[in-house]
């Protein structure tokens, strides 16, 4: 069974369901979506912190696992994925964070000259309806719902105090002129429920005619005639036994499956390192030696520290009828501790490592718990993860096999260059430093993590080896470059082949300095207006 499109958009995500209504807005093109995933009907994903209760569940997380890690002391780490309309959006802990200008100065730098900060500010506030109107910095009109954070406890407002620079302004916007500084986060959430790009971007558009959505449909593999890619397989239906199924694409299609799955799908198709697809009896359509090479991520290290009062949600929610309490706020007034995302608080901070711009970045929650979805700690405490915005160590993603059911071969290296083991070193060392300052110090019972005992410079690195974390940001494995070895173009286009592009984190050519959801829906603005552009 075939039929036939304009555009086959891959994977309903952060980048696709973007991409998915700013193509069919227009009435001549017909679009199709293809989403592994089901519908976004659990209820949980809709109430901010249902994170809690999506993340690591199957039914919304593709749940991959890392491979054992020797920067980890040989551990492996879990990597949620969205696997849902919205994607990692409808999963992920609501946070709204740009990065800094430099990132994409940067990519321009490299040859990418639409890719600088002031060619990109415009997309990212065309995305925008920020809740406090439009500014030089902030869009509003957008699909995308921004809003303050409407949650905190007075704690927060402590850690802000202790880690907030003198010359900042106050409130801080970390996605305004100057990053530095501190305050509380921006969320995508509206009047106390999430937005996630399906919410923004695909429920506004999908009872158009011209619009097709396909869930349960993961697509298996892309079809070329020659170096031109005409069509993708997918299996429609729950599992491996559903029926397999082909969509043609008359102008192009369009790869969004993230950092993983679109160099997976790359590989599966022939587009990828020849030796790697021959060993596997792959035909090679195209020699793309760096499709799934690059993988960045941002490794977060958590601290925990005891209070000597009552003072955190452990003690607020450790009770059922407190629970109960707090769900009947949220459904009476949608508000209270279920509006929570993934953080309240955040500092970007400059170690000593580095003079010009912040490298480090916390996120600060009033609670404690060793991961999501495994209840709070039975004891008041807080926790203040901090990771490297720029790490250097570069993994990679690889299939296994050409079943497109079997999950590829994840290795991040964390902590393989001296750059990533020092800032490592140095983050722990400023974190324990911010606990001092009067605002935190007055709170604090003992240190839980890192060990109290690691004091020096290789205790602090194995510690950093034994309880960091990723932070759900992987990036670059499709890289968007100007020379021979990227794997896309500075349009988006994968190199070597034609009527094909990636629009994803993927293209990152360096992952930005801080979370990644809002810098891939830009990137998503920026590819619709690109094609548009280029079908006049």
């Amino acid at each position: 069974m075939t039929e036939e499109f304009d555009y086959v958009v891959i994977g309903a995500g952060s980048a696709g369901c973007v991409m998915a209504n700013r193509l069919s807005a227009n009435p001549s093109n017909r679009v199709v979506l293809l989403e592994a995933g089901g519908r976004d009907i659990n209820p949980w994903i809709h109430v901010p912190v249902g994170y809690f209760k999506t993340i690591h569940n199957p039914n919304t997380d593709w749940c991959y696992t890392t491979e054992p890690d020797p920067g980890l002391n040989g551990r492996t780490l879990k990597w949620p994925r969205g696997k849902v309309l919205g994607g990692s959006s409808s999963i992920n802990g609501l946070l709204y964070v740009r990065g800094q200008r430099e990132d994409y100065d940067d990519w321009a730098e490299t040859g990418l000259k639409d890719w600088s900060y002031d060619k990109v500010l415009p997309y990212f506030k065309k995305a925008e309806d920020f809740e406090h109107g439009a500014s030089d910095y902030h869009g509003d009109g957008g699909p995308l719902k921004v809003s303050d954070m409407t949650f905190s406890r007075p704690i927060c407002d402590d850690f802000i105090a202790a880690a907030g620079m003198p010359d900042t302004p106050s409130p801080h916007d970390a996605n305004s002129e100057t990053q530095e500084g501190a305050g509380y986060f921006q969320l995508t959430a509206h009047k106390g429920r999430r937005c996630s790009t399906a919410v923004a971007y695909l429920y506004p558009a999908r009872k158009r005619d011209n619009l097709r959505i396909i869930t349960h449909a993961q697509a298996s593999g892309i079809n070329f005639d020659g170096k031109r890619a005409v069509s993708v397989d997918y299996r429609q239906g729950k599992g491996s036994s559903g029926t397999t199924k082909t969509v043609t694409a008359r102008r192009e299609i369009i790869l969004c499956g993230g950092a993983i799955n679109s160099p997976q799908l790359l590989q599966l198709s022939g587009v990828g390192p020849a030796n790697l697809l021959k060993e596997l009896g792959i035909d090679v359509v195209h020699d793309s030696s760096e499709v799934g090479a690059n993988l960045q991520d941002h490794l977060q290290i958590r601290a925990v520290y005891k209070t000597l009062k009552p003072i955190t949600l452990n003690d607020e929610l450790s009770r059922w009828d407190q629970k109960a309490r707090a769900g009947i706020q949220y459904i009476m007034t949608r508000t209270g501790p279920l509006t929570m995302a993934a953080s309240q608080a955040y500092a970007f901070c400059r170690t000593r490592l580095s003079n010009q711009r912040p490298d480090i970045q916390y996120h600060f929650q009033p609670l404690s718990a060793d991961s999501p979805g495994e209840g709070l700690h039975p004891f008041s405490a807080f926790t203040t993860s901090v990771c490297q915005l720029r790490p250097t160590s570069k993994g990679s993603i690889n299939i296994r096999s050409t079943d497109p059911f079997s999950a590829p071969k994840i290795v991040p290296n964390y902590l393989s260059t001296d750059i990533d083991c020092q800032t490592a070193i140095e983050s722990l060392k400023h974190t324990r430093q911010l606990m001092q300052a009067p605002q935190m110090k007055q709170h604090i019972k003992e240190e839980i993590l890192p060990d109290p005992a690691a004091q020096s410079d290789d205790e602090l690195l194995h510690q950093a080896r034994e309880i960091a974390n990723t932070i759900y940001h992987p990036t670059s494995t499709c890289r968007m470059g100007i020379d021979d070895n990227a794997v896309t173009d500075e349009q988006l286009r994968v190199k070597g082949v034609t009527n094909l592009r990636v629009v994803d984190a993927s293209v990152m050519p360096h992952i930005v300095s801080g979370n990644t959801n809002a810098p891939t829906i830009m990137i998503a603005e920026h590819a619709a207006d690109i094609i548009a552009r280029e079908s006049i």
